[in-house]
């Protein structure tokens, strides 16, 4: 949140009127919500949590109302069991109790890649009855920013049919195609509460662990360029990477989210984005999981802009930056170079979420990067994640031609445009010691190698 809570601009009669016209309770916000409605809700740190309690509060009225977003933080009260009689959550990226809800068949789950999803909206091919939005207060021209998360909320809402927002003074405002006005909104319900923070990172890691990330972070960064545009994904991996910058010069940064790592990197002039082929000179992003110390860096700074997932995270727009280093996660590779980022066999985990786009994207640009990162067996180094072959069930997030890098703390394997035997020469090299025996006794039984 914000240092100071923003105040309602008065300077703008008209303004002010027509904030003030729409202004009602929670529980009266909500009760226009019917039976079959479809509604697109903030995702991640925006979450409007208010709206939602409210909405929970109505379920014994209410059946078979569908609640569809991506990842959010904060308390999900309609995935409580038996909520699933009068809720619904359409889930296409999955934080912990979404996947127990997919898990148990209380929810759904969307596969579709990240800059996809806005579209949905676009084509008409869901009708977004209702959106619940948590907003910035408005500025004198009768603008409120989307704030923290703008890339999956901001086209729902202008296909919605009614808009819901709470507004908050503790919301940044977000810079670039971030915008709504308050003639668009509905209703207004007033909230003043912290914004949710989500750390990046993982607790409690052991110092082994420590060590594999490290590593992975120093090879990682040992492939990036000087004037490179960077795009890094959710997790630890992203954040090991960030650690060793330090030498680099005239960063830039083009990716789907960024959190507090970045901070950094901008004040030690590490981060420029002078050089990026678009938005040069500007930090470009749909949305932001962090801290308040990163809430108070994007509060009305010009040097960030967010903007619609289907722009931010569209290979065509990403690839026209030069050196595009794209930085994603796996749960396990195969041999051949197939990767699964978002189950545990058929056990859905998480989802698409930008991986594919910006692989893609940062494969066609000129010298780009596109990096697939990942430990090379799980905490306890009892299973490889470089696999003979994904588990049954699983699914292949990108495929094996898509592959260019793969980084593990053993080293780096470049696979684009090569044989499988030269592939999985290289993905045992940096497997973990211990399994690269039956991982080669595999592979030549398939005469693979």
């Amino acid at each position: 949140m914000v240092t100071e809570a923003r105040p309602m601009p008065v300077s703008s009669t008209g303004v002010l009127k027509s904030y003030k016209s729409k202004l009602v309770s929670a529980d009266e916000a909500v009760s226009v919500i019917k039976s079959g409605d479809r509604i697109a809700v903030h995702s991640n740190c925006s979450f409007p949590l208010t709206l939602i309690k409210a909405l929970v509060n109505r379920k014994d009225e209410l059946t078979d109302v569908h609640l569809i977003h991506a990842l959010s933080v904060g308390e999900l009260p309609y995935l409580k069991p038996g909520m699933e009689k009068h809720f619904i959550h359409d889930s296409f990226f999955m934080g912990a109790e979404a996947r127990k809800a997919v898990g148990d068949g209380r929810a759904n789950f969307i596969p579709i890649y990240l800059f996809e999803f806005p579209l949905l909206a676009k084509r008409g091919e869901i009708r977004f009855n209702v959106a619940l939005v948590h907003l910035s207060p408005p500025d004198e021209h009768g603008f409120c920013s989307f704030g923290v998360e703008v890339g999956l909320i901001k086209t729902a809402t202008e296909y919605a049919d009614v808009v819901i927002a709470q507004i908050n003074p503790n919301m940044p405002r977000a810079l670039g195609d971030s915008f709504i006005h308050i003639n668009k909104i509905d209703y207004i319900v007033e909230v003043d509460e912290p914004i949710f923070e989500l750390a990046q990172g993982e607790k409690n890691l052991s110092d082994e662990m420590k060590k594999i990330y490290s590593d992975i972070g120093s090879h990682i960064a040992g492939l990036i360029e000087d004037r490179s545009t960077l795009q890094m994904g959710i997790g630890v991996i992203p954040d090991s990477v960030l650690n060793f910058l330090g030498d680099k010069k005239d960063l830039g940064v083009h990716s789907e989210m960024f959190s507090d790592g970045l901070i950094n990197l901008v004040e030690r002039g590490i981060v420029t984005n002078r050089y990026k082929g678009l938005h040069p000179g500007k930090i470009v992003a749909g949305f932001a999981l962090g801290t308040k110390r990163l809430y108070d860096f994007i509060d009305n700074n010009p040097l960030i802009e967010f903007h619609p997932q289907e722009y931010v995270n569209d290979p065509f727009i990403v690839s026209q930056n030069k050196k595009m280093v794209a930085i994603n996660s796996a749960i396990e590779v195969d041999i051949t170079g197939q990767v699964c980022s978002d189950s545990l066999g058929p056990k859905l985990f998480s989802g698409f979420g930008g991986q594919v786009d910006f692989i893609r994207g940062a494969a066609r640009s000129e010298g780009g990067k596109p990096i697939i990162a990942l430990p090379s067996a799980t905490k306890d180094f009892s299973i490889s994640r470089i696999v003979s072959q994904l588990k049954p069930g699983a699914g292949v997030v990108t495929n094996r031609a898509d592959v260019h890098y793969v980084v593990t703390e053993y080293g780096v394997a470049y696979l684009h445009g090569k044989t499988i035997r030269e592939r999985v020469t290289s993905l045992i090299a940096i497997a973990h010691p211990k399994f690269r025996d039956e991982l080669t006794e595999y592979a030549k039984n398939l005469k693979y190698i």
